[in-house]
């Protein structure tokens, strides 16, 4: 299988190198959006891609979007990606991992919505009673689902820095009271209809993050990626039990073995051995045959 750790493009310029997605200008309307293998973990780019990765997340993006486009409108233009560039290699580097999209403004937020206790929110739990600040009832355990999904936003953090959680008082301070609501009303229903979809796939959405952008008149769309393995933390229904973290589709896998490795989470990240590897690109692959087939 064709790994892709970066793209070189020189049929377009660079606009900028993210932790999994290159972006390229190609007019003052669009721009092209490579989705390597690179993987971020704890927001540190691993230094060994995950074969295959990128053209999964693409897949399973256009599935959403299509899927998820009575919503709200996404950033996808219906360019493909092989008409805006000039060379055979070029070509080769974009073909199944690229979409061509709208240029627009990106809100300067990640919409999270948690709809099971686990993870950073389980942490939080324990300690606080509460998710992000928001109060929660006493007595809940691991992995539950959650009474109703909970809409806890963060800031968008530069490649190698943190992302932070911010209640939504501040959400609405970065966005405006208007928008604000407008994107947590967009991120639940994103959520509810996905998650509802999925378990009937067998899948079971614990939580996803999704990034918004708005055009000159100020509408609202869904760009980046939505709903992947990178994004979003998906358990197989039928391993499902209340009390512990269940064995995941997603990059989980990739950070279960970072946790164990002992790696204080800042740059550089270690080298993780080909069986995680291979076996975080198998995770990947199986949750698109199941969402998808």
């Amino acid at each position: 299988m064709a790994v892709l750790h970066e793209s070189n493009l020189s049929s377009l310029p660079l606009l900028h190198r993210g932790k999994v997605r290159d972006i390229y200008g190609v007019d003052d309307q669009h721009l092209l959006i490579v989705q390597t293998d690179r993987l971020s973990a704890f927001d540190v780019i691993l230094p060994t891609p995950v074969p295959g990765k990128g053209e999964v997340l693409t897949s399973m993006s256009n599935f959403w979007f299509a899927r998820l486009g009575h919503v709200i409108p996404n950033h996808l233009s219906g360019i493909a990606p092989e008409e805006v560039v000039k060379t055979d290699a070029d070509r080769a580097q974009v073909q199944g991992r690229s979409f061509v999209v709208k240029r627009l403004k990106p809100l300067p937020i990640e919409a999270i919505v948690r709809g099971y206790l686990v993870g950073s929110g389980w942490k939080d739990y324990k300690k606080t009673g509460a998710v992000c600040g928001i109060q929660l009832p006493t007595g809940l355990q691991e992995a539950q689902k959650l009474p109703q999904p909970l809409f806890t936003p963060s800031t968008k953090a530069a490649v190698g820095e943190h992302d932070e959680n911010i209640s939504f008082e501040e959400a609405k301070n970065l966005l405006g009271e208007a928008r604000a609501n407008e994107v947590k009303d967009a991120t639940l229903r994103l959520y509810t209809e996905a998650a509802d979809y999925a378990l009937t796939r067998g899948i079971i959405i614990a939580d996803t993050k999704f990034e918004f952008g708005v055009d000159d008149a100020g509408k609202l769309y869904l760009i980046d990626e939505a709903l992947t393995p990178d994004s979003s933390r998906f358990w197989p229904a039928d391993e499902y039990r209340v009390g512990s973290n269940p064995p995941s589709f997603d990059k989980q896998f990739v950070r279960d073995w970072l946790e164990s490795s002992g790696w204080n989470k800042q740059p550089p990240a270690p080298e993780a051995p080909t069986d995680v590897l291979l076996k975080t690109a198998e995770k990947y692959r199986e949750a698109l045959q199941r969402l998808t087939a």
